[in-house]
């Protein structure tokens, strides 16, 4: 294995919360323009008879719609020279670049229009790999959603590849 990309500092950090938590109400309006976006028109989203029909309380929010729900508005002052954010919480790692590695998810509990859901990103892995290019880290950023009923509706965890 070669010398290590990841500051002790940094391997420090694993389990740190890096941002929220942020609370927000599940809007129709909008939950229903995402459907449309990604092209969902499943009934639920925007037929309540139907979204009753199926046992839930209200419409329901498409899964990924509440990583959506909860982005906060940022400037175009906060945009890097590559047309990507600044990072709010920086992992400070020895490299040059880092890359979009993936996101998996865990769809809990269904999210329902009116719900107010609040979401904590936590750093929830850093390490070091060797792959055929030489060494490489992979982070994990671990999203928890989280209604007001104290339910945890949803689990996102967003890969970061750095080279």
């Amino acid at each position: 294995m070669s010398e290590s990309l990841i500051p002790a500092e940094t391997l420090e950090r694993v389990g740190e919360v890096l941002s929220g938590p942020v609370t927000v109400v599940i809007d129709r309006r909008e939950a229903q323009r995402y459907a449309y976006a990604v092209g969902d028109e499943n009934p639920i989203y925007f037929d309540e008879v139907a979204a009753q029909a199926a046992g839930y309380r209200t419409l329901v929010a498409p899964p990924t719609y509440v990583t959506h729900a909860v982005v906060q508005p940022r400037t175009a002052s906060d945009l890097r020279t590559d047309g990507l954010y600044r990072e709010g919480t920086r992992i400070r790692l020895q490299v040059d670049r880092v890359m979009f590695g993936g996101e998996e998810w865990d769809f809990l509990e269904p999210v329902c229009v009116g719900d107010e859901i609040t979401a904590i990103v936590r750093l929830a892995a850093v390490d070091q790999k060797e792959g055929r290019k030489g060494p490489f880290v992979r982070q994990v950023r671990e999203t928890t959603f989280v209604n007001q009923f104290g339910d945890e509706v949803a689990r996102s965890r967003m890969i970061g590849i750095a080279r």
